[in-house]
Formats: structure tokens, C-alpha cells, sequence
């Protein structure tokens, strides 16, 4: 699909994202299992429970607005997620391991935050919200 209009763009991202938000609660388990902090293995299950959530609110926009998303996969995302697979292979259980999923999983947010924001900015746009 061409991305010609605003509309077409937003189609684009908010599939991206979706795509993102499942990719995510896939790998969410994983390093909630690999951490040896109890608070930071909760804190990977709220997440999860909190990324449910967001795909729920994204199924609601898309079935509310009559969007269709288009079927694709979130290469940021799968580059994130690869790259903590990596550290689950190269770095023991221990602080050190939970240190570092503690940061792959500040670059996942800030990438979330970004695409959010540039979700609403082009709702608004839109007049969508």
C-alpha cells in the first residue's frame, strides 16, 4: 500500500504498532522467567498484562473507526526483541542479566512512547480524537 495521504500513514503506523504490541507479548514471558529479581519478574508481568490491554484498546479503534490494518511485522520491534534474546544467550542469570533486560526493555518503551505520540499527533489530525 502507497502511503499517499495522512490517512494512509496512520493506517501504517497504528499496524506497525500492533504489530509491535504482539511481538512484545511474546517475548514479555521469556524475561520474566530469565529474571532473578522477583520485583522485576512482576514488573515484565504487568507489562504484559498492560500491552493485553493495549491491543484490546487497538482492536476497539479499528473495529470503532471501521479501519483494516495491514498485515505486516514491526522491524524495530523484532530488532529490539532479537537483541534480547542475544543478551539472554551471552550474559549468566544474575544482576548483571536483569540490568541489562532493565534497559532492552527501556528502548522497547521509548519506542512504544514515540509511536503512540505519533499515533495521537496524526489522530488529531485527522480529527479522529
Amino acid at each position: 500500500m502507497t502511503r499517499t495521504t495522512i490517512e494512509d500513514l496512520f493506517i501504517h503506523e497504528l499496524s506497525d504498532v500492533y504489530s509491535a504490541e504482539k511481538q512484545i507479548t511474546k517475548a514479555l514471558p521469556r524475561l520474566a522467567r530469565a529474571s532473578t529479581n522477583p520485583l522485576l519478574a512482576e514488573a515484565f508481568k504487568a507489562h504484559l498484562e498492560e500491552t493485553q490491554g493495549q491491543i484490546d484498546r487497538i482492536d476497539e479503534l479499528v473495529e470503532g473507526a471501521g479501519l483494516k490494518l495491514k498485515r505486516m511485522k514491526c522491524a524495530a520491534m523484532e530488532g529490539l526483541i532479537e537483541e534480547s534474546k542475544e543478551l539472554l544467550e551471552e550474559i549468566e542469570k544474575g544482576a548483571v542479566l536483569d540490568a541489562a533486560l532493565i534497559g532492552a526493555c527501556q528502548k522497547v518503551e521509548h519506542y512504544e512512547i514515540a509511536s503512540y505520540g505519533t499515533l495521537i499527533a496524526m489522530a488529531k489530525h485527522l480529527k479522529m480524537c
